[in-house]
């Protein structure tokens, strides 16, 4: 069984990382996904977000750590990681509305924006490339 997941958004806050015992980097950070439609029998627009909680490790994570903070675009491919119960972790919103928040091992992060707006990639070997370009910003129909 194979499983990967590819998501488009934009970070909900900055990034942190801490070190595991072994000295593994970890950084952790939340990327939230929206999309517009028009319902069909009100015609009103209607937007929904979906968040990501977001874990990337080694040499990417210090990398991610130093390039991305809160509103930066990226483009994260992984595999979701299910609570202990087998789904996404869910929380109540202060408006009494319960929501759901998923969780995401990175494989590798693309920077569709970063500090001077350049793209840049960190495939998940850990060695840092940087690439112009990418299938990601040449869609037309991204949310945002």
């Amino acid at each position: 069984m194979y499983q990967k997941v590819v998501i488009v958004g934009n970070l909900g806050r900055d990034p942190e990382m801490r070190y595991m015992s072994d000295g593994t980097a970890v950084t952790n950070f939340s990327v939230a996904t929206s999309r517009r439609w028009t319902d069909r029998s009100t015609g009103q627009p209607i937007d929904e977000t979906t968040w990501f909680r977001v874990s990337v490790w080694g040499k990417q994570a210090e990398t991610a750590n130093q390039y991305l903070s809160k509103g930066r675009k990226v483009l994260v491919e992984g595999r979701l990681r299910p609570d202990e119960n087998g789904g996404p972790r869910t929380y109540t919103g202060q408006d009494g509305i319960v929501r759901a928040s998923f969780e995401l091992h990175a494989e590798s992060v693309r920077f569709l924006s970063g500090r001077d707006d350049g793209p840049g990639y960190v495939p998940a070997g850990g060695d840092v490339g940087f690439q112009g370009g990418g299938a990601a910003e040449e869609e037309d129909d991204i949310p945002f």
